[in-house]
């Protein structure tokens, strides 16, 4: 039996809860959403890993997720902070990526601010879920739903 295509060839998990992380991966896996799942339990590693493709042209832009979905409450640099490094990757390698707040936060102001940054896509709340994922890519039938 021939596997359906995912809606996405790379996607990123940064959370520094592995066990979200684990069944975030798993719901992912399970959705058929993306070929490709890379995760990341701090927002310094998932930062690193995507400065290292932006600084070497030799890598294929095919390393860079295509959906990153970032927690905010973070140690050491938050869901936010990520954002605004980000932003300071060479515009190729920022190109298309979307980048989704799956969070626990119930904070009024994180929402407020993920609405006023450019960069975020969504404010989604834990746990991801195969609606949520329905929501950004992949129908019940597998069709691809556009952003």
């Amino acid at each position: 039996m021939k596997k359906l295509q995912a809606a996405f060839s790379t996607v990123m998990l940064v959370d520094d809860n592995e066990i979200d992380n684990f069944i975030n991966q798993k719901m992912i896996e399970g959705c058929n959403f993306a070929d490709k799942v890379y995760v990341h339990t701090t927002a310094k590693s998932a930062l690193e890993f995507l400065k290292n493709i932006d600084r070497n042209p030799e890598f294929p832009q095919s390393l860079v997720p295509q959906v990153i979905f970032l927690d905010i409450n973070m140690p050491m640099m938050d869901g936010f902070q990520f954002v605004a490094e980000f932003g300071k990757l060479n515009p190729e390698t920022r190109r298309g990526v979307k980048i989704l707040l799956l969070t626990s936060s119930i904070n009024p102001q994180d929402h407020q601010k993920s609405s006023n940054t450019y960069a975020i896509a969504k404010f989604m709340n834990k746990p991801l879920t195969k609606d949520h994922l329905a929501s950004l890519g992949v129908s019940d039938n597998q069709e691809i739903i556009r952003f």
